[in-house]
């Protein structure tokens, strides 16, 4: 499955490790993906892939437990 947020799009970013030696190797700084169920207002409930700087901005709403 691809690592990409559902709502902002931001994926992982690659660049490179540097040791103490100053050797340069290839990584990835992967997000932080948290699967939720979001209420899109209009009484749907879908299940998205959300990065936590969206969940923490508040930009996506959350479904309640007791919602139906």
């Amino acid at each position: 499955m691809a690592k990409y947020c559902d709502f902002c799009g931001r994926g992982p970013v690659a660049g490179n490790a540097v040791s103490h030696s100053n050797r340069h190797t290839r990584r990835r700084w992967n997000i932080n993906l948290q699967t939720v169920r979001v209420d899109a207002g209009d009484g749907e409930i879908f299940k998205a892939r959300i990065c936590t700087k969206c969940l923490r901005s508040g930009f996506v709403k959350r479904a309640t437990a007791n919602a139906n």
